[in-house]
């Protein structure tokens, strides 16, 4: 059985939840990607395999796999959320271009510093954190220049 798999089983069954074969599906296509995706991308790649589950399912599905810390929702601007898995990840931050919509990930050992500063400065116990950079990519800047 795969971490995943384990971890989101018991926190179903801590909930009084069933780990039904639509959530396996909607686990194992999200641990499938290695990107930042939609609900509605992850209901698109599910019905082209010809799989059946539910948009409500996906909804709650995605919701429950946050809970359980298996998913986090990043919000790059606009009217949706993305999704990313970070079980076994090390924890990132992101730059955002406002013209392409290119997502740059990148750790900087010096912002964790600075965070882990901030927080014993102000007596503060600092779980988690997201920073995200909007501006415009090195791509871009590059197609607008004469």
């Amino acid at each position: 059985m795969r971490p995943e798999e384990r971890i989101f089983r018991n926190c179903l069954a801590s909930r009084g939840l069933r780990y039904t074969p639509e959530r396996n599906i909607i686990l194992q296509e999200a641990f499938n990607r290695h990107d930042h995706f939609e609900a509605e991308d992850l209901l698109y790649s599910i019905r082209k395999k010809e799989k059946r589950t539910s948009r409500a399912t996906v909804y709650r599905t995605l919701e429950l796999l946050v809970q359980c810390g298996l998913l986090q929702v990043v919000d790059f601007g606009g009217n949706s959320h993305h999704y990313e898995h970070v079980l076994g990840h090390q924890h990132h931050d992101h730059l955002i271009c406002e013209r392409c919509g290119r997502i740059i990930e990148f750790t900087h050992r010096q912002l964790e510093k600075l965070k882990e500063k901030v927080c014993q400065e102000m007596d503060f116990d600092g779980r988690s954190h997201t920073l995200k950079i909007f501006g415009i990519c090195d791509q871009c800047r590059g197609n607008t220049k004469r």
